[in-house]
């Protein structure tokens, strides 16, 4: 069963296309991750999945609702995480989730249980009634999934969700997110530059430039690189680059700093010929598996960490969207 429908989604604004005709589906209960660099149109798809932006063409559905007719319905439908910290802080952790109850319509009734059950989830229960100001980043997002939570949403958006963190606090939120997918059956649509934490998705679509190309289980991607990978550090990576294509018609990729790469069938006997038969000067190099980093930049011709824009860089780009609605 589909929770998320979207087909040929599309987005402009002026004469600029960020989300070109783009079709998928999300799965009830699956982990969906959403990846892309810097201005390849998720953020934007995300607020016309919000409802906070309308699609220029096309339609998607939650939840069976239109995000273009039903998007009081959609709302009810959805809890929603943002890269950026939307607590609080003079309030307590109580005060917080009550306010957004009664914005959603959940009756008093019904909520004491509701506060009950996702406190005890973020294991944040004795602090409900302590200010927020007074949490540790990590203990912030606890809450703030904890409030995208109260009114049983059916898809629960994660944007950035660690963001931030330390590595140590990260890993310790991921195991409250694989708790709700595994204890709630809980449909999680999720933005991350953090390969490693890619890997926790059901699948990942890819989008770059305004279009998906590709989507597929994290394993499934990394098989289509088709071979291992070989990287090279090299103060020529200029000349190199040439001369492995010209030699082995290799496409090399630049990797990190002076590191480049390309992607061969059997690695561990193809770097001695690198070494005999090449001029160019390598100074280390490396042979490994394909990573979700390496999927990424064979598909985009970059690397993921260039998703890693400053918070500052981030608010600009929300202000423009919201100037355009």
């Amino acid at each position: 069963m589909n929770v998320i429908e979207v087909k040929k989604l599309t987005k402009k604004f002026d004469e600029i296309t960020a989300v070109d005709g783009i079709s998928f589906e999300v799965r009830k209960g699956e982990i969906f991750g959403f990846l892309g660099p810097n201005g390849a149109g998720k953020s934007t798809t995300i607020s016309i999945l919000a409802t906070l932006l309308e699609p220029t063409s096309g339609g998607a559905n939650i939840n069976g609702f239109s995000v273009i007719a039903d998007r009081n319905q959609i709302r009810k439908s959805i809890g929603l995480v943002f890269q950026d910290p939307s607590l609080d802080d003079r309030l307590t952790a109580e005060e917080n989730l009550r306010f957004h109850a009664r914005l959603y319509g959940v009756p008093m009734s019904e909520y004491k249980k509701r506060a009950d059950e996702v406190l005890d989830l973020v294991e944040l229960k004795d602090r409900r009634d302590d200010i927020v100001k007074t949490f540790s980043g990590g203990m912030k997002r606890r809450l703030e999934i904890a409030r995208g939570l109260i009114h049983y949403p059916a898809v629960l958006f994660l944007d950035e969700p660690t963001l931030g963190l330390d590595p140590q606090t990260r890993a310790h939120l991921w195991e409250y997110i694989l708790r709700l997918k595994r204890e709630k059956e809980m449909t999680i649509f999720m933005t991350t530059h953090y390969m490693n934490e890619a890997e926790y998705c059901d699948r990942i679509a890819i989008i770059d430039r305004g279009k998906i190309v590709a989507l597929d289980t994290p394993e499934a991607l990394k098989k289509k690189i088709g071979g291992d990978i070989i990287r090279m550090q090299s103060g020529e990576k200029e000349k190199l680059a040439k001369e492995i294509k010209e030699k082995y018609d290799l496409d090399a990729k630049d990797s990190e700093g002076d590191m480049i790469q390309v992607e061969v069938e059997n690695a561990d006997t193809f770097m001695p010929r690198l070494f005999n038969e090449l001029e160019s000067k390598i100074e280390s190099i490396e042979m490994r598996r394909p990573t979700l980093d390496d999927v990424f930049l064979s598909l985009t011709d970059r690397m993921i960490r260039e998703e890693q824009a400053s918070r500052k860089d981030a608010f600009r780009a929300q202000m423009r969207i919201r100037g355009r609605k």
